[in-house]
């Protein structure tokens, strides 16, 4: 059977990035995202170029309600997970200083990156451990893309930052709970990429860059993320569960 990659915000940004890898790499696909279907066709049928299958389950992972409903929609379209991907996430509504920050914006952002990726997560992992136990040989694996924001501050996107860095200890918690079923679970930590939610500052990320804020002089592609996701998601990276690894050009690298 063929193995399925479940991720989420799969259609555009950095979880199409993934897809495409994740198709070149002839995994059928489970997309999620909050667009309505008809406006996604375009980019299944792109990706079953491959010769994978690819279907979307919209909804908002930060509902219980739609989460159960697309869990329920996958697995009784392809019978199973072996890779959830983490990808879903929110930016601010305002990107106001931490001091003017209210608790509706703050809410709107935890509830999809934080609260509504680990309900999913712990629904899916019971759902991974049946098959685990049905096929003891299938491979299953969970990997969540957090952000740089994880460990570095922004006064102005601190709802954000909390949700990455509670991410990343979802991730290490994770970690320790499925090592006994052999399922191993992984960050992958990206830093800035060039997609629909940095076009507003891209200009001042480019000029930040320019002045050497990263090693390589240059934004993130989505293709960088998808890279490592596909490796991972084919067992390229043994004896490693809980490893966070950074993509971010370097940025995060201690300098003197």
């Amino acid at each position: 059977m063929s193995k399925v990659a479940f991720i989420t915000g799969g259609t555009r940004g950095i979880g199409l990035g993934i897809a495409k890898s994740m198709a070149q790499k002839g995994f059928d696909l489970a997309l999620n995202g909050m667009r309505d279907k008809d406006s996604v066709l375009t980019i299944l049928e792109e990706l079953e170029k491959s010769g994978i299958q690819a279907d979307y389950f919209q909804g908002n992972i930060g509902s219980a309600e739609d989460r159960s409903r697309i869990l329920e929609e996958i697995l009784e379209k392809f019978g199973k997970i072996n890779v959830l991907v983490n990808n879903a996430g929110v930016a601010p509504k305002v990107r106001a200083d931490i001091l003017d920050v209210v608790e509706e914006d703050f809410d709107y952002v935890v509830d999809t990156n934080m609260k509504g990726t680990f309900f999913l997560s712990q629904a899916v992992a019971k759902s991974m451990i049946k098959s685990k136990e049905k096929c003891p040989e299938d491979f299953f694996t969970i990997i969540t893309i957090t952000s740089v924001s994880a460990v570095l501050a922004s006064t102005n996107r601190v709802a954000y930052c909390m949700s990455k860095s509670g991410l990343s200890m979802m991730n290490q918690t994770f970690a320790v709970r499925l090592a006994e079923y052999e399922i191993p679970v992984f960050e992958i930590r990206p830093g800035i990429i060039e997609t629909d939610m940095t076009a507003g500052v891209k200009e001042k990320y480019e000029t930040q860059i320019a002045n050497g804020l990263t090693l390589e002089p240059r934004m993130g592609k989505p293709e960088d993320i998808g890279k490592t996701v596909a490796a991972l998601a084919e067992e390229t990276l043994t004896y490693g569960t809980g490893q966070i690894i950074t993509l971010d050009g370097g940025m995060t690298v201690g300098r003197l």
